[in-house]
């Protein structure tokens, strides 16, 4: 594959547009590579592209190549406080779909309040690598099922992890599990990035709400954490998303960026 779209440059010398890949492109001027293009299919079959330029006129021509060849709709994530970013995505034809608070959690329970709690009577806490495998997987499921029924998985964080069809489990070892009896109930995904562990997914299935466990399934990951010498975490929260916020705002996260999701239907 290799679609080209030439235009006037920045200083005079024209911009070549090259499509190179099925998801990716380049811009070259003047035998220098000054930008470049490329689209990903997430998990839940959106198309997402990012474009990285100096210039923001080369932006706009890699843009305009990348519209010609991509079908609609089409979906990009800048940070919100990039005014510039978002300003060049809008020239494109894009426009905010939705917002993701960034939070930094701490960890010791004498911020959190954590401390003294305990799960809801008959459930237990499993930490982190203890579940059972295929249980792990089939609350995933029935979790990620409940979403996409009500919400839509597409309200969950924009950064999704890419994973093979049909795996919706890359690493069970990142997983502590609340169990209920011998059901599996609850989960919380804690990835231990480097700079900062992030809390990338707690969630209860839907008979199971509001009852604490969620509460308590935190408690167990942070107190974890704090355990192992982290001071903090942080995750990312859908603005819509009433009760995540309430619950991470009742123990002393503090918003610290925004993310948009911007579309171009």
């Amino acid at each position: 594959m290799n679609f080209a779209h030439s235009t006037p440059g920045t200083d005079n010398h024209p911009v070549l547009v090259t499509r190179v890949s099925e998801t990716q492109w380049h811009a070259v001027e003047d035998d220098l590579t000054v930008g470049r293009g490329d689209a990903s299919r997430r998990p839940d079959g959106r198309l997402f592209i990012s474009i990285d330029a100096w210039h923001s006129a080369v932006f706009d021509r890699i843009a305009d190549a990348m519209l010609k060849d991509l079908p609609t709709p089409l979906y990009t994530v800048v940070a919100e406080a990039d005014h510039d970013s978002r300003s060049a995505w809008e020239r494109a034809g894009f426009a905010a779909a939705r917002r993701e608070w960034d939070y930094l959690v701490p960890t010791d329970s004498q911020i959190t309040g954590l401390g003294s709690v305990r799960p809801p009577s008959g459930v237990t806490i499993m930490p982190a690598g203890e579940a059972e495998e295929g249980p792990l997987r089939a609350l995933d499921r029935i979790i990620r099922d409940e979403v996409e029924a009500t919400v839509g998985w597409r309200t969950m964080p924009a950064e999704v992890l890419p994973r093979p069809a049909g795996t919706t489990v890359l690493d069970p070892s990142k997983y502590a599990v609340a169990r209920h009896v011998n059901e599996y109930v609850g989960l919380v995904r804690v990835a231990p990035l480097t700079r900062q562990p992030r809390i990338g997914l707690i969630a209860v299935r839907a008979d199971r709400h509001r009852r604490g466990i969620a509460r308590a399934l935190l408690a167990d990951a942070l107190g974890s954490l704090h355990h192992s010498g982290t001071a903090t975490a942080w995750a990312e929260v859908n603005e819509s998303n009433a009760a995540a916020t309430a619950l991470f705002e009742s123990i002393g996260a503090q918003r610290t960026a925004s993310t948009l999701e911007l579309v171009r239907r």
